[in-house]
């Protein structure tokens, strides 16, 4: 039953992002805003219907913990279920992306048109700087700056790999950073299409200020998010043990 859910939720899916895609053109001759008010719609009706179908509901915490204005949100990155669920929480934001979506046909000219901020990770030193550049814009501006310390989605479970550009960017720009930690990768895993039903918690931790000591920074955001977001795989594997067959397989030590 779930492995039909997931695949009648995946279709309806692409065909809602296609049509509102299609629908939502004349958007990319208007302002920023209209583009990231159809992301908005794109984002509400993807988890409606992933609810719907699937049993698949989307839980905010901690929204008070969101500043009003220009801030860097640190999330952890299990599925792609966040890229997208995140922005129904922003007013203006902008996710730092690799240069190399903005080449996919439509998608990458929303994100043109929603001023994302797009790095080209082959330039190395050179991009930190792009980066630092476009992030202290966003952040003049009053945006909210998504970035993914990890770089990449992680498994449910999987050890961490913090990179350090978060602590420079609220370093260089001053902004405080509100961490993220989620259980998504129990329900939308990594790779796969199947989608789990339950509940999806996704937490905005307490702020962390800017710090010129980038390794004590790390720590301690590192820590936060590590610490909610095991918290919050345990609370989920309590209330529906079967959600264990999506955590990472983690290496046996005595193994070799």
């Amino acid at each position: 039953m779930i492995a039909i859910r997931s695949l009648a939720f995946n279709a309806l899916f692409y065909v809602n992002t296609t049509i509102l895609a299609i629908l939502g053109l004349p958007t990319l001759l208007m302002k920023r805003g209209a583009v990231l008010e159809l992301s908005r719609i794109w984002a509400r009706s993807s988890l409606w219907l992933l609810d719907k179908v699937c049993g698949t509901r989307v839980e905010f915490r901690g929204v008070e913990n969101l500043p009003k204005g220009a801030c860097v949100i640190a999330a952890k990155h299990q599925s792609a279920l966040e890229t997208f669920a995140l922005t129904t929480q922003m007013n203006d934001f902008t996710f730092v992306l690799k240069r190399e979506l903005l080449a996919i046909p439509m998608f990458g000219w929303y994100l043109k048109g929603a001023e994302q901020i797009a790095i080209d990770r082959a330039r190395r030193g050179q991009a930190l700087a792009d980066l630092t550049r476009q992030v202290t814009q966003a952040i003049a501006e009053g945006r909210q700056v998504f970035i993914f310390p990890e770089g990449t989605r992680t498994a449910a479970g999987a050890a961490p790999s913090y990179k350090s550009g978060v602590a420079h960017l609220c370093a260089a720009t001053g902004a405080i950073c509100v961490p993220v930690a989620l259980n998504s990768g129990l329900f939308w895993p990594r790779r796969g299409m199947l989608r789990r039903p339950g509940r999806v918690i996704i937490e905005f931790l307490p702020p962390i200020p800017a710090d010129p000591d980038k390794q004590r920074f790390m720590r301690l955001l590192e820590s936060r998010i590590e610490t909610a977001t095991a918290r919050l795989i345990a609370a989920a594997l309590t209330a529906d043990p079967t959600l264990e067959a999506a955590l990472a397989r983690q290496p046996d030590p005595a193994a070799g």
